[in-house]
């Protein structure tokens, strides 16, 4: 079976993203299988699993907005900002009010800097942060732009807070509540997470690990067009196919009627030849052959990704 598509998976505790694509491989192989997000083993929630040629996505899928609820607890700091690492006392949490949390919220809403965790799979000089960091290496990581589109809280039982998140890409929601306990005074580290979505994806509708075989598999594999939901689209005939996949580009001005099995243009809802953004590429059963960008003085579409070639 040629195996395509992304698999909302329903990550459970004290598993690695990595195990949770191992255990997915097993079911696909040979085809290929990333993820697009790590969870760390802490916590739960979506984790959407890449097969086959849509491995290619991975990137983008990674761009989507993500949902969080977190979990914090006041009065101490850990190496790692969550209760995984080595935990410290770090001050009196006793008169915090859930209203002086409340009033902190604001300060970490829409562009902000951030500093990651010294424990992160960032990239310092080629290595990871975290390996760095467990040969006892202080790295100085700059602060980083990130996105919070909301942040609110839902449940307040001192010691412990919940925030609800929803952030742009590299947003460390630990992060987060560490700055939020160090404004506070006493300190406050991550006590669980889960993801409860990632762009269209939703965790209602994710598959747990256990109920994965190859019958529920096939079922739950979702294609790849519905990743990219928001993208003007262009159904392409089967020559304008092969040249996609032949890395060539696309007249965005007339229709190619030397082919005959060509059933639409251009969607003239949805597709305008001077915009500035991607567009999905598909064949006339909906099903997305890449994407291509305008080439606006060239008057064509030039593909950025195709999911298969030729071979």
């Amino acid at each position: 079976m040629n195996w395509c598509g992304l698999l909302n998976v329903h990550k459970p505790a004290a598993l690695s993203s990595r195990q949770v694509v191992d255990r997915v491989q097993k079911l696909v192989y040979p085809a290929k299988v990333g993820h697009a997000g790590t969870l760390d083993p802490l916590a739960t929630g979506v984790l959407l699993v890449c097969v086959g040629p849509a491995t290619r996505l991975i990137s983008r899928v990674q761009q989507g907005r993500k949902r969080y609820v977190g979990r914090f607890r006041l009065g101490q700091r850990s190496d790692t900002e969550d209760i995984e690492g080595q935990i410290v006392p770090a001050g009196d949490w006793s008169g915090v009010t859930r209203q002086q949390i409340e009033q902190l919220l604001p300060e970490f809403l829409g562009s902000i800097l951030q500093t990651p965790p010294q424990i992160s799979a960032l990239k310092v000089g080629g290595e990871r942060a975290y390996k760095l960091a467990r040969r006892g290496v202080v790295v100085d990581l700059k602060p980083r732009p990130v996105e919070v589109f909301s942040l609110d809280m839902t449940d307040f039982k001192p010691p412990e807070f919940e925030l609800q998140v929803e952030c742009g890409t590299g947003t460390y929601i630990r992060s987060i509540g560490r700055d939020i306990g160090e404004r506070l005074g006493c300190g406050a580290v991550m006590s669980g997470l889960t993801r409860t979505a990632i762009g269209p994806f939703r965790l209602e509708e994710a598959v747990t690990l256990d109920s994965l075989n190859m019958a529920a598999l096939a079922t739950a594999l979702v294609p790849p067009q519905a990743v990219l939901p928001e993208l003007p689209r262009r159904t392409l005939g089967s020559n304008e196919i092969m040249a996609v996949r032949q890395g060539q580009s696309l007249s965005c001005l007339q229709p190619d009627t030397h082919d005959p099995s060509r059933t639409v243009s251009l969607d003239e809802e949805r597709f305008d030849p001077k915009s500035k953004s991607e567009i999905m590429l598909t064949d006339a059963t909906g099903a997305m052959i890449g994407l291509a960008l305008p080439d606006i003085s060239a008057h064509c579409l030039r593909p950025t990704l195709v999911l298969s070639a030729l071979h």
